[in-house]
Parts: structure tokens; sequence; C-alpha cells
């Protein structure tokens, strides 16, 4: 068993239950009383975060987790089709597994998954930054870049983001799949 001393940004601990990462620590040694450990904690499957103080020396059960690659291969009706990079074995995952960003994954994209000592899947991450291609937009005008009015624009995935005036059908772009938003347009 660990205790509060082995506490690191990133460090996966068993609290309450579930499995929370560490986002965010202090140590505060107040003048009068014990010392105590504030802490920020993300559920690694609900994505919750919530803070929560331990006393200084207090046992925690860290969990070993394994981080492995996997190729989005197609959706079905269960869910995402993944292909493990290593032994080729594909599994499905529920498609609420990534998040909100599941709507920006293309086939073949490279996705990471969290696996705890018993080769149970804890969580998803997809890539921060996609690049997708814009299928359906107003057209866009030259010129029209110094002012931030936005259009909507589809992509590939189907879904739709808010992107500037000068982005045209076929135009490649980078979106953040954290928050949605469109970041710049690549060039050809």
């Amino acid at each position: 068993m660990a205790d509060t001393s082995d506490f690191r940004n990133g460090l996966i601990i068993r609290f309450k239950g579930s499995l929370y990462t560490i986002t965010d620590f202090l140590h505060v040694k107040p003048g009068k009383g014990g010392a105590f450990v504030r802490t920020t904690l993300k559920n690694l499957r609900t994505g919750r975060v919530l803070e929560n103080t331990f006393r200084s020396g207090e046992s925690v059960e860290i969990v070993r987790v394994e981080r492995r690659k996997y190729q989005y291969l197609y959706k079905e009706a269960g869910g995402l089709v993944l292909m493990d990079n290593e032994t080729y074995e594909q599994v499905t995952v529920p498609e609420d597994f990534f998040g909100e960003g599941v709507v920006f994954l293309i086939e073949g994209s490279e996705v990471e998954i969290l696996l705890d000592d018993d080769e149970e899947m804890i969580s998803g991450e997809i890539p921060i930054f996609m690049q997708l291609r814009v299928v359906e937009t107003e057209p866009g005008f030259r010129g029209d870049t110094a002012t931030n009015v936005m259009k909507p624009a589809k992509l590939e995935t189907g879904a739709t983001i808010n992107v500037p005036l000068f982005v045209n059908e076929n135009d490649i772009l980078k979106v953040d799949t954290r928050t949605g938003e469109y970041v710049e347009r690549i060039k050809n």
C-alpha cells in the first residue's frame, strides 16, 4: 500500500470503489493540527471531477494501468469496433466509452485504451486533434478573413462545427476533439 507522500499528477488510485486519476494536489501543513493533502480527482469512467482531502500519511491503493493502442475500424449497432495493434484482436466498446469527442473519429484512427491489472478496459482516449474534410458548407468568399463571423460546416464524420467564412467544401481542417472547435485549415 502506498500513502499520500506518493501522490503525483497523473497517478491512478482506487478511491470509494472507483478509479480516479490525480489531476492536482497540494500538501498543506497548518499551524495547528495535522498536515493534509488537498487533491482534485477525475473519475476515469465517468470523467466527473471531485475534490477530496486526505490526511497526511493516509494509505491509498495505487492502480497500475497499461496504455494500449487500438485502431478504430467501424461503427456497428453494438458500439465501436476496435482492433489491437499488436495482437490484431477485435473488441467492441460502447459509443460513449470515448466521451463526446467520438463524433470526430474516422475509420483508421488510432485510439488509446487504459487497461487495469485484470486486462479490464477502464477508459479510452481519442487523439486531441483530428484532420477532417469538410463535405458540406456554404461557399466562402475571398477576403472574409478579418472578421470573426462563423458559419456551420458538416465534416466527413457527420459532425457539424462552426468555421470561419473562408472555409470551403473539400478543405481539410484541424479540429480539437475535446471542445469540438475549429483550430486551423490545413494546406493541401
